[in-house]
């Protein structure tokens, strides 16, 4: 990790990347920031998500139970994978000057109430292999805090997109951010693509396109009142969701019942737009949906049913598949200025701070 002063200036050049839950792959995007009279405005450029070997589906999916020596065998391939595709997108895409690489990582274990959080692919030779200074690491110090390490991309809803009533995200779970109070409020709602892409596996896809299979579905209401009656729904926020609560809790209660898959896949989707409706606390406004799921038409649909007086906005491409990656960009840059990129209201820390680890070639 490098010393370094604060850069303040009012341009950033940089390059977000995400990897999330629902194991799609490593979302890369080429971001510009300007600090125009204290407002943040961004233009995404060159973006593109690398997909997953099936062997890195896997491994990352099983590496939740896995020993100690093994995660550290699997921190050091992945952070070379992960090197290796920076690298390439930085060439492929003939970027220069860039200021950081601003990088998440890929969670693997995430248990804040045990007092640990761990994301792969953020070791300092990510640096020497990209060629580039390297932001990363954000969740650790949150979690030292008192945190729960998550959700993070709120502090970027708030300085981005401040024009909308609620920001939710439908990827590997769903998880929504508002003002309440003068306060940013965000928290985890329900798995949502975790599940869903899980059964559209077993049946040869990658994913349920559009929602289209769940569509045919019927829901099961035995099913649906198991789901919602999960102790985590009933916890105040701030809280946060792991792969470990799909493996450990979800997807047990979904083998006990004995259905079809697509009755299955609906009910589920019938449970997670139940559950967005009952985390909002007004139900009017306008909502921005962006990750994966904004693509599953008959999540939508659903949701519109328990939202009526809700306007769904699902924003042009860039914005809606690489968000995340987006924000992660921003969190970068506030990291290099020294000031604030993890809000207390949403993780529930000691205290607002600057999170991440700086690392220079």
């Amino acid at each position: 990790m490098a010393n370094f002063a604060p850069m303040q200036r009012v341009f950033y050049n940089v390059i977000g990347v995400m990897s999330g839950t629902s194991l799609d792959g490593v979302d890369l995007a080429h971001i510009r920031f300007d600090l125009h009279d204290g407002n943040w405005q961004f233009e995404i450029g060159a973006c593109e998500t690398v997909p997953y070997t099936s062997g890195w589906v896997i491994r990352l999916k099983e590496a939740v139970s896995w020993s100690r020596p093994q995660l550290d065998q699997l921190d050091i391939d992945y952070t070379n994978l992960l090197g290796s595709i920076i690298r390439d997108f930085i060439q492929r895409n003939a970027l220069s000057q860039v200021d950081a690489v601003c990088s998440h990582g890929h969670t693997i274990l995430h248990n804040p109430a045990a007092g640990y959080t761990l994301q792969i692919g953020n070791r300092p030779e990510i640096a020497k292999l990209t060629g580039q200074t390297v932001v990363c690491d954000f969740r650790v110090q949150d979690v030292t805090l008192g945190g729960q390490g998550a959700p993070l991309v709120p502090i970027g809803d708030r300085l981005l997109f401040a024009d909308y009533t609620y920001c939710l995200n439908l990827g590997g779970f769903s998880n929504v951010s508002f003002e309440e109070e003068g306060r940013r409020i965000a928290f985890d709602i329900s798995p949502v693509n975790t599940v869903l892409n899980h059964y559209a596996r077993t049946m040869g896809w990658d994913y349920d396109d559009r929602g289209r299979f769940a569509a045919t579905g019927q829901v099961i209401p035995a099913l649906l009142a198991a789901l919602d009656a999960l102790d985590f729904y009933t916890k105040p926020y701030p809280k946060s969701l792991g792969f470990e609560f799909v493996k450990d809790t979800v997807l047990p209660l979904l083998h006990r019942f004995a259905i079809e898959t697509n009755d299955l896949m609906a009910t589920f989707t019938e449970h997670i737009a139940r559950r967005v409706a009952a985390a909002l606390p007004v139900k009017e406004g306008r909502i921005l949906v962006t990750g994966g799921g904004a693509y599953n038409d008959f999540l939508i649909a659903r949701m519109q049913v328990h939202l009526p007086q809700l306007e769904i906005v699902i924003p042009d491409r860039k914005t809606l598949e690489f968000k995340e990656a987006l924000i992660f960009a921003l969190l970068g840059v506030l990291k290099l200025r020294g000031e604030t990129n993890v809000l207390a209201s949403v993780t529930g820390a000691s205290h607002d701070h600057c999170s991440g680890v700086v690392y220079t070639i």
